[in-house]
């Protein structure tokens, strides 16, 4: 990744709930992501891309921490798995297309 680019972010459904992930993969299916997932046990799983800006604004302090570590490095990150607080703070308006994966 090229220094100061800001990550992907990426709501994604698994089988264990939801995730909310930032990514500086170029893109959520790239083989090398995916074999990540499927390590964690993430096989098939339904994603969505979320505003970046929207997603550094209510979750400010971790965000930036986790940015900072990608800065060098094609990677992923997880920035909350609790489900239920990742459905308050996002309504389902603000989601992109969904990215369906089925291993």
């Amino acid at each position: 990744m090229t220094e100061g680019k800001t990550p992907q972010t990426y709501l994604i459904f698994t089988g264990t709930g939801p995730i909310l992930v930032l990514s500086t993969y170029p893109e959520l299916t790239d083989d090398r992501l995916l074999k990540k997932l499927r390590y964690k046990g993430i096989n098939k799983f339904i994603a969505y891309e979320v505003d970046t800006e929207a997603v550094q604004k209510r979750y400010h302090g971790s965000f930036e921490g986790i940015a900072e570590d990608l800065l060098s490095v094609e990677d992923i990150r997880v920035l909350d798995f609790n489900g239920h607080q990742i459905m308050a703070n996002f309504s389902l308006d603000e989601l992109g297309a969904p990215i369906k994966y089925s291993g």
